[in-house]
């Protein structure tokens, strides 16, 4: 089964280790379940690292990109849960990402997945969508332990949407920053495959200067409807 839409925010998270209780708790019993029953909104999960940071990572599935910028949606974020509002003013990293899916491979639901990150030339999108849609994707799904893989590059308009200054998802996107999700039943084989196909020297071709930035994460917890 395919992703449940074409659009998916993306969050990295860490707290402090005295936090992470209440942490866990509140995604668990409040937040994920809060975002999934949102207008466009269809899956949530979240993941702890096991290789690579930050610690935590949660993704959120929805019918498009543009749903992470209506007005209700806004207002939410603007005007958080007592709980979500001391949670979050605990967070001690936190990364936004408000993706518009460009390769969905996806199969099922797996235990564990590896995200690679990455910013690649504007200039050289198209090559780079090619190369994983036909190339690299194929390949790493075709390997043991392996269910699937998505993409999605950072939408800078919907990123930069919030504006609430007291909010976690204040505006902060600068470039255009692309996520790979490799998703298997083993976090060994989806960590194995993004080290294997995405080494610095694949993505040079495509105007990608720094490493890739990549983590493995089991998962914890997620919900649909």
């Amino acid at each position: 089964m395919a992703l449940f839409g074409t659009g998916m925010l993306i969050t990295l998270t860490e707290v402090k280790a005295r936090d992470e209780r209440d942490f866990n708790e509140w995604y668990n019993r409040e937040h994920i379940d809060e975002r999934v029953n949102l207008p466009g909104f269809h899956r949530a999960r979240r993941y702890v690292a096991l290789r690579g940071s930050p610690k935590y990572l949660a993704t959120y599935e929805c019918d498009s990109v543009n749903d992470l910028a209506t007005p209700g949606y806004l207002a939410l974020l603007a005007n958080q849960t007592p709980w979500s509002q001391a949670v979050m003013a605990k967070f001690t990293h936190f990364h936004r990402l408000t993706l518009r899916l460009q390769i969905d491979l996806t199969h099922g639901v797996g235990g564990a997945v590896t995200a690679v990150r990455f910013v690649p030339d504007p200039a050289r999108r198209r090559p780079l969508i090619e190369w994983l849609r036909d190339i690299a994707l194929p390949k790493a799904i075709q390997r043991p332990g392996m269910l699937g893989a998505a993409v999605g590059e950072n939408d800078l308009e919907i990123a930069n949407a919030p504006v609430q200054e007291k909010s976690m998802d204040h505006p902060r996107a600068d470039e255009v920053e692309w996520v790979v999700l490799l998703e298997g039943a083993e976090p060994a084989a989806t960590g194995a495959a993004a080290r294997l196909l995405f080494k610095p020297s694949a993505l040079k071709p495509f105007g990608v200067e720094a490493a890739p930035i990549i983590g493995t994460y089991r998962l914890l917890y997620g919900n649909q409807r």
